[in-house]
């Protein structure tokens, strides 16, 4: 029998040698599938959300997914910062972020010109 400081000390084997191991996961989305899920959803800035509000332009979820399908077709052609023109407003949107960055209804009075911009794209 081993001795631990003078004291005998019977040797019990482990009866379950997978009880101090991790638990397996069942099933599920890995934390890189969630992450990247999350990464490939449409953003706004603060700015765009301020400007949203002040303008009263709403989206419904038929719009949202024109706007995504749009931002999709520019990322496949290498742009960065896009005009997406939908209905009668014009969203600035930074490609590689997914983020919408302003919006401005193209009938409001205001000159409409828009700089440092790389592409156009409908949302059809």
């Amino acid at each position: 029998m081993p001795e631990i400081n003078g004291i005998n000390v019977p040797f019990i084997p482990i009866s379950n040698p997978n009880l101090g191991s991790a638990p397996v996961r069942e099933s599920g989305d890995s934390f890189n599938a969630i992450y990247q899920k999350e990464l490939d959803k449409l953003k706004f800035s603060s700015h765009a959300i301020k400007r949203l509000e002040e303008r009263k332009i709403t989206l419904n979820n038929d719009e949202m997914l024109k706007i995504n399908s749009a931002i999709e077709r520019a990322e496949t052609k290498g742009a960065k910062d896009s005009l997406v023109m939908m209905n009668s407003t014009a969203f600035i949107v930074n490609i590689p972020n997914k983020t919408i960055v302003t919006a401005m209804p193209i009938d409001n009075g205001t000159e409409n010109i828009f700089t440092n911009i790389d592409s156009v794209v409908f949302a059809v």
